[in-house]
């Protein structure tokens, strides 16, 4: 008895569900990376202070970098224009909250300066960042 010759079957290599697994792996760590990274503006060296509590509500920063340059919300500002640059970015009548992350090195008169000219803001809260010890 013949038998019909047999077709030479290849074998083959299914990639979509390889591909389906490293995507969801990458999607992992893209959305695991931006939990981890906190929104700061610039790099500066926060003062200590044991006291501190977590201010959760949405705030503008002002930066006082060691040179006694400022910066509201990474764009640089003169402290001239300071109170007018802060109200223009305010939501009228609803509370707001400037947190001061000024760096050790700053000068103390320059944060009393931005201070100053922010309480000229009806309604406006201030904040002084620090860190942990």
């Amino acid at each position: 008895m013949r038998l019909p010759p047999e077709e030479d079957s290849r074998s083959q290599i299914n990639i979509v569900p390889m591909i389906d697994v490293v995507f969801a792996v990458l999607t992992f760590f893209i959305l695991a990376s931006l939990t981890l990274t906190r929104n700061q503006g610039l790099p500066i060296t926060l003062p200590e202070a044991a006291t501190a509590t977590t201010q959760s509500e949405a705030r503008l920063t002002l930066t006082i970098t060691a040179e006694n340059e400022l910066f509201l919300n990474a764009d640089p500002v003169e402290l001239s224009t300071l109170a007018a640059d802060v109200k223009s970015r305010l939501i009228p009548g609803q509370s707001a909250l400037v947190s001061i992350e000024a760096d050790t090195a700053a000068e103390h008169g320059w944060v009393v300066a931005a201070m100053d000219a922010l309480r000229e803001i009806d309604g406006l809260r201030l904040g002084i960042a620090t860190q942990a010890p």
